[in-house]
């Protein structure tokens, strides 16, 4: 059995300007990043109608089993070229952390991926790099500002805009630096995040255009004066600096899948820390460009769909015509309790027992939100006919559908079953709603999602984010959208906790603002916005040979 990244090194892919003309994309709109990559120029699309209807790949709390989200949006989109759709997908950039972390790389899977793999899960286009440098170089004026004699009076230790790095780097999450003398600096302590969780990233990918981004990028709060009042790009007169950093990285990458079908890769927030969605400026190129734009959201629908839906969707004035969900057999009975290692054996006990975790995604999506979804089950050959009927009559009792996807081993073709009802979900009227209404009070939006996406029982607060909501709400920033950031792997803020929780309280560490981005950030449980390599990182097994040919990646 091959590799993902041995099926995708051993595709002949279509210069990166065929892909275009099959998908009839003017070659004026390219700008060519060697043979098989391109940005796409947004000038000529800004005044253009959007077309398409907007379908977003969302999935079950992520387990060590795994769900293949991005392969079933991969699998997905080629489906649906293969039924005759014109169709783009729209797809987050990886980041370097859990590509040497972890998780590995996050171009999709076996037959269904994207290209060149390598390329997308390392340097790409330099997006990241060009976002992390934006955000470095903030932080720099900051520091040379004080240096200078600090005319803005900014408390040095009330400044909230930390330096980043696109790497899992648990040593820089507190630092202290300015440290060798008075001309070196002045000493306070600091830390890194990753680059996904800067507010630049976010700022990027909610941005409509160069400009749009420059006035977003004003608006960053870096910190606050003496006085308490916030100190922005703007007050540092950063912001033009900083949009020529980031003038290319707008731009939306066009690559292909493994079926040579038109592919934007494009931003990349986490979706346990940030917003967890690809661009606005790439989804709305796709819809301007397609009848049908595949697009997902990161990890479960508690986080990144949630976020899509009440951040990304109040911004760009887009709303998706269908929800898929996904989930596999072996994630479902591993949140009923199996280990790992006994996930090939039936067991309609445990799958019972686990499927509560999938309704509350279907539930969220079709009652909280309003939208028409189908579950998509991620086959595998261990799965029992008994085992995927308890799944169908479970979801029927929603009145949804559920479809098998085999795009991991059959590509396109594996997808026609979930293509055919994503198509009859598109032609139904949705009705669609917010999960909270932005003129609440900050504590009472929190405390919505927590209830109603979630399942929790309510909300408790440290005194230092009760402090940080009251003043945030006193400086004018109640009306904004809430960011979540919680762990991934529960509804609860408490990774352990699998299932369908109820009862539970959340916890509320931290609350701050991302002014540029145009929400708040809300840090829950044990949350870090820098993660950890673990005890084996991913990057001991990526190797390249004499020929350049990597190994390892995924």
């Amino acid at each position: 059995m091959k590799t993902d990244i041995e099926i995708a090194q051993s595709t002949t892919m279509l210069p990166i300007k065929d892909v275009a003309t099959r998908a009839g994309i003017d070659e004026d709109l390219l700008e060519y990043y060697g043979k098989y990559k391109a940005k796409l120029d947004l000038g000529p699309l800004k005044n253009a109608p959007r077309k398409g209807k907007l379908i977003l790949v969302t999935a079950i709390n992520p387990t060590p089993a795994g769900e293949g989200k991005t392969t079933t949006s991969v699998g997905l989109a080629d489906a649906l070229c293969r039924l005759g759709k014109s169709t783009m997908l729209c797809l987050r950039e990886p980041s370097l952390g859990p590509v040497f972390g972890v998780k590995g790389g996050a171009a999709g899977g076996g037959y269904a991926q994207v290209v060149p793999m390598e390329d997308i899960n390392l340097h790409f286009t330099g997006d990241f790099h060009a976002i992390g440098a934006a955000n470095n170089l903030l932080a720099a004026m900051i520091d040379n500002h004080i240096q200078q004699g600090n005319a803005l009076d900014i408390d040095v230790k009330n400044i909230t805009w930390k330096r980043c790095v696109d790497m899992n780097d648990r040593q820089l999450r507190n630092i202290v630096c300015g440290l060798g003398g008075r001309m070196q600096g002045v000493p306070r302590e600091d830390g890194f995040d990753i680059t996904v969780a800067s507010e630049i990233m976010a700022v990027l990918c909610l941005a409509s255009d160069l400009m749009d981004l420059k006035r977003r990028i004003a608006r960053i709060i870096i910190g606050y004066n003496r006085k308490g009042e916030p100190v922005t790009a703007q007050d540092l007169h950063a912001e033009g600096a900083m949009t020529v950093l980031l003038k290319d990285a707008i731009k939306p990458n066009l690559v292909q899948t493994l079926e040579h079908n038109p592919a934007i890769v494009h931003g990349g927030p986490f979706a346990n820390i940030a917003h967890g969605c690809n661009s606005i400026s790439a989804t709305d190129t796709a819809l301007k460009l397609a009848d049908y734009v595949v697009t997902e959201a990161g990890f479960g629908a508690d986080l990144g769909a949630e976020k899509f839906l009440d951040i990304k969707c109040r911004y760009a004035g887009m709303v998706p015509n269908a929800v898929v969900i996904v989930a596999t057999v072996k994630a479902l009975k591993y949140n009923g309790g199996v280990p790992k290692t006994e996930l090939a054996e039936e067991n309609l006990e445990a799958l019972e027992k686990g499927i509560p975790n999938l309704l509350k995604h279907v539930e969220n999506i079709t009652q909280v939100y309003g939208l028409p979804a189908v579950v998509a089950i991620n086959r595998f050959s261990q799965d029992t006919d008994a085992e995927l009927q308890m799944i169908r009559d479970k979801c029927a009792e929603y009145g949804v559908n559920v479809a098998l996807s085999e795009v991991w081993g059959k590509g396109g073709e594996g997808g026609e079953e979930l293509a055919k009802e994503v198509i009859r979900l598109c032609d139904q009227k949705a009705d669609f709603h917010f999960s909270y209404e932005l003129d609440r009070p900050i504590k009472e939006k929190i405390e919505t999602i927590v209830r109603r996406i979630y399942g929790g029982s309510g909300v408790s607060y440290s005194k230092a984010a009760t402090d940080a909501i009251a003043k945030l709400e006193r400086l004018g920033f109640g009306d904004l959208p809430v960011c979540m950031a919680k762990t991934q792997y529960s509804l609860s803020d408490d990774q352990t906790v699998l299932g369908r929780p109820e009862n539970f309280t959340v916890s509320v560490s931290q609350v701050r603002v991302s002014a540029g981005a145009g929400f708040i950030v809300v840090l829950t449980g044990d949350i870090m916005t820098m993660p950890g390599l673990p005890k084996v990182p991913a990057a001991e097994k990526i190797d390249i040979d004499e020929n350049g040919v990597i190994t390892g990646l995924f």
